[in-house]
This record gives structure tokens, sequence and C-alpha cells, in this order.
């Protein structure tokens, strides 16, 4: 079977990827880290405008209605930007998980609202610590626990991360939205998705590591030559290539089998591949660069340490490996358990 991109996903991306080529993000990203969203809310409205936030979202609650897919070719592109906000929560994983709850009233009361790009929102799988993006700017903002949603309290104390952009908040259960067994469901699903959407995002920022090294490298010179021309770093460049494509197939596949029993096996394989090829295109590049790459002031700096929060924000790499050895023990991936890390 042959798997390829459709036309009019392409142009989606394209056009996407224009969007946030003109829209000096990584402006927006730095205001967003000194507690000014105003740039990167402007910007996530034009994504926003592009029905990204729609996407998986149901005709009913003013959604697009589209595949996994999709929303993983805008991911992807989102990740290349180094795009601030909860766009993972707000994109993949409020969606996912309130169009399963047992009642629409959660889903009609804030999907709407997301999909429009009018409202972000966020959401936390962490109950011990009780840790969301952005939770200051964000409707929602849910606390998923076992069997328990919940929408949260006020947020307080910001809460250090080795991505400055990403503004996490401790907050604490407020308001009850919905419990059962369905609803624990619901919720393993939402996490699964999000693992999707960080997968996604961290495939794209590989990807604008490895143009930036690229492009560095052909006007960086050594001797009187492009560093570019050096055998050792045009190996490190090629295999950073190599990486990133061969995780894109796991990526897809775990698209495709998001509604399957292979769901948490294949999601978890997604994010462990994408993971590791990004972290090999943030060590190349911060290499090829050096001391410069590394710098505040300069720009791969907001992708490095982007890659280096996103690698363990939806659970460590021993975790999804730990699922993926399950699944594969067992020989019966519908048995696999739905867990999520602690």
């Amino acid at each position: 079977m042959r798997f390829a991109l459709s036309t009019e996903q392409l142009d989606f991306a394209a056009e996407l990827r224009k969007i946030l080529d003109a829209g000096q993000v990584p402006a927006a990203a730095r205001a967003w880290a000194e507690g000014d969203p105003a740039k990167g809310q402007a910007l996530l409205r034009q994504v926003a405008d592009m029905g990204v936030f729609g996407l998986i979202v149901d005709e009913r609650y003013d959604g697009a209605d589209a595949t996994t897919v999709d929303l993983v070719v805008a991911l992807i592109e989102l990740g290349r930007g180094a795009v601030p906000g909860p766009v993972i929560e707000s994109a993949a994983v409020i969606p996912a998980l309130l169009q399963r709850l047992p009642s629409s009233d959660a889903a009609q009361r804030w999907l709407p609202a997301i999909a429009s790009g009018e409202a972000l929102g966020t959401i936390t799988f962490d109950t011990h610590r009780g840790i969301a993006l952005d939770a200051d700017i964000a409707t929602p903002v849910l606390v998923a626990d076992v069997g328990r949603l919940a929408n949260g309290g006020a947020a307080t104390g910001l809460v250090s991360s080795i991505d400055p952009a990403r503004r996490l908040f401790r907050l604490t259960a407020d308001e009850l939205v919905a419990d059962g067994p369905e609803v624990e469901a619901a919720i393993d699903y939402a996490f699964d998705t999000g693992v999707l959407a960080c997968a996604a995002k961290l495939l794209g920022a590989g990807r604008s590591i490895l143009e930036q090294t690229t492009t560095y490298a052909k006007q960086r010179k050594q001797f009187g030559r492009a560093i570019g021309e050096f055998q050792a770093v045009k190996q490190q460049l090629a295999d950073v290539r190599i990486a990133l494509d061969l995780a894109e197939p796991l990526l897809y596949r775990a698209a495709l089998t998001l509604d399957s029993a292979d769901r948490s096996r294949d999601v978890s394989a997604a994010l462990v591949a994408c993971g590791d090829a990004a972290h090999r295109a943030a060590r190349a590049g911060l290499q090829v660069h050096g001391a410069i790459g590394y710098t505040a002031e300069f720009d791969l700096s907001l992708w490095l340490t982007r890659v280096a929060a996103l690698r363990t924000a939806w659970g460590t790499a021993d975790f999804h490996r730990g699922r993926i050895a399950t699944a594969l023990r067992e020989h019966a991936p519908a048995n696999a358990a739905h867990q999520r890390p602690a």
C-alpha cells in the first residue's frame, strides 16, 4: 500500500507555512515568554482562521470534521514554526476529549469558541502536581483524573520550564464536568491524541532545525571554505535527515490507527521516534552553530528549548518504550493498558 498526502493537504501545509513565516513567530514567542501573549494570540487567530483548531471538531460544533492526518499535517507546520501557546491542547486533546464524553453539554459549551479561535483551552493529566500550560489565559482549564474530569480553578504560581515560552501554572480542580467509566475511556483517548500531536510538533521542530542548520553551514566559512563542505558536517546533517524521514511514517501510521486497538502502541512509537529524531537535530544544530546556537538572542535557541521540553511533556521516552514493550510482549495490542505517566 502506498501512502501519500493529498494535493489539498500539501497545499494546506504550504499556506499555513506562509502565514507562520510572515508572522514573526520568534518575536511572538519571546513576548509570550515574558508574559505578553498579545502577538502570539494574534498569530494564533490567523492559524484559527485557517481552520486548524477546528480540524477534528464535528460540524455541529462549528468544526471542519476533518481527519487525524489533516491534524498531523497542521501540527507539523506549527512545530516547524515554534508557535507558542496551548496548541496541542486546543487543537487536538480537548476536542478529542469533549466529543467522547457521555453528554454533549461540555462540547457545546466550549468547542465552538475553540474551533473559531476565540478561546484557547488547556488541560492537565498530572493531577498530583496540577500543572497546566498557559492556564492564565485559557478557557477551559481542564483537570483529567481517573474517571473524572473537572474544570480547573484559578491558576496560581508560575512553574519554570526549560522552554520559557511554555508558561506552566499550578491549578486545582473546581467544577466537576463529568465522571464515570466512559469518561475514563475518553480521557485515555485524549491523552493518546496529545501524544500524537506532540510527536507531530517534534517532527516539525526537527525539520526546522535541520533547515536552519543547513543554511548556516552553507554561509559560515572556516579556512576559506563553507563549513558545509566538510565531511563531518555533511555526515551529521545526513544522519539527521535520515532520522526525521524514518520517523515520519510512524507518525502517519499512528494518525491512521488512532481509532484502532493499536492506538497506544503506535502513538508511543511515533513519539519516541520523532522525539529522538528532533533531539538528534538539536544536537547537530547546536554543534554546527557553535556557542551562538544556545544564546537566547539567537532564534535557533527557541527550537532547541522547545524540543527539550516537548520530549517529556507527554511522557518520557522510557514510559513510552514501556508501553510499546507491553504491547509486543502480550501479542495483543487490544489488551495493552491505556496508562498515563504518573
